[in-house]
């Protein structure tokens, strides 16, 4: 799922390696001296006709390699341009994207309190991906800050609800985890789960009696923990006793459908839209929607996470899914 095409400079004759036994595209890459946080997307590319479910490689069989890449073109998102309009320095996003340009203000007015899901003591669902280890909330939290950025960019103001000082978002497919997480505006998050909902929602309600009469939206998302075979959509969950909420919702699945549709035609969507009785979305006072961006556990699912351009495809419908929000759902 990438919203962006990305090139890649491969070799005339790209090399070609044999799968061993146990290997994952991670393990061939690295046993064959790439960085798979760089390399990762080209060599699915290369072999897309020649992968199995789930990107999985078979003993025995041949795989070309990616050609190193030239002059540092190969990227995992856009490449940075030096902004053409007025810009503000967000710290959060970290050093390479702190600077936002603000493009235009069709979002002026409206408030956004984006909760990356667990964080600090609480890293979520855990997932392995070869001798990876993927944490539910280091992931969660890249999407949001790529929203947020997004968000900004035309106008809106937000709040990270969840925040991390030191991670700005990341251009890599490993995130590493930390604990050193805390809830707006600089509290430490507590272990106990019942305080540490009842923290990042009363820091959402005191923001939403500062910026009373506004168009204002919660905003929480999580990555999903199934069983290893489950392979699932981005799922919508909003309260059942908010229609606009049920409103805001559908808006957001839409715009993934219509997404789909445009760049994996015939691949189908089957992510829905439902209640859910869940503390953050039940105790805000904003409308709220809480999103599950995929099952951790599931091979499939890991692409939408582990590849940066595919998180910030994720991060850019769920910007225009909003905008629609915001246009016809106020």
């Amino acid at each position: 799922m990438a919203g962006t095409v990305n090139s890649f400079s491969l070799l005339a004759q790209p090399t070609e390696v044999v799968a061993q036994k146990g290997d994952g595209i991670y393990r061939l890459l690295t046993r064959n001296g790439l960085p798979a946080t760089e390399y990762m997307e080209a060599f699915i590319e290369l072999n897309k006709e020649r992968l199995g479910p789930d990107n999985s490689l078979f003993a025995g069989r041949k795989y070309k390699l990616p050609g190193r890449k030239a002059e540092g073109t190969l990227k995992a998102s856009k490449p940075l341009t030096k902004p053409k309009g007025p810009t503000r320095n967000i710290e959060i996003f970290g050093k390479k994207y702190a600077e936002v340009e603000i493009i235009d203000e069709q979002l002026k007015g409206a408030v956004f309190h984006l909760v990356a899901g667990h964080g600090g003591p609480d890293p979520g669902a855990v997932a392995k991906y070869g001798d990876w280890q993927l944490c539910e909330d280091e992931y969660a939290y890249d999407v949001t800050l790529r929203l947020a950025r997004n968000l900004i960019q035309h106008g809106a103001t937000v709040y990270m609800i969840t925040r991390d000082k030191n991670d700005g978002i990341r251009d890599e497919s490993y995130l590493r985890p930390d604990k050193d997480e805390v809830c707006y505006p600089n509290q430490k998050i507590p272990l106990n789960q019942i305080r540490r909902l009842r923290q990042r929602t009363d820091a959402v309600n005191d923001l939403y009696k500062k910026h009373r009469g506004s168009f204002q939206r919660m905003v929480a998302i999580h990555v999903d923990s199934r069983s290893h075979g489950e392979n699932i959509d981005v799922f919508f969950y909003h309260d059942k006793r908010s229609k606009t909420g049920e409103k805001a919702a559908h808006i957001l699945k839409n715009t993934f459908q219509q997404k789909y549709d445009q760049h994996q035609p015939g691949r189908g969507y089957s992510g829905t839209v439902s209640t859910r009785n869940l503390y953050v979305v039940k105790n805000t006072y904003p409308v709220a929607v809480y999103i599950e961006l995929g099952n951790i556990n599931h091979r499939r699912d890991q692409q939408r996470f582990i590849i940066p351009s595919n998180r910030q495809a994720l991060a850019n419908w769920l910007f225009e899914g909003l905008v629609e929000d915001y246009k016809t759902n106020k």
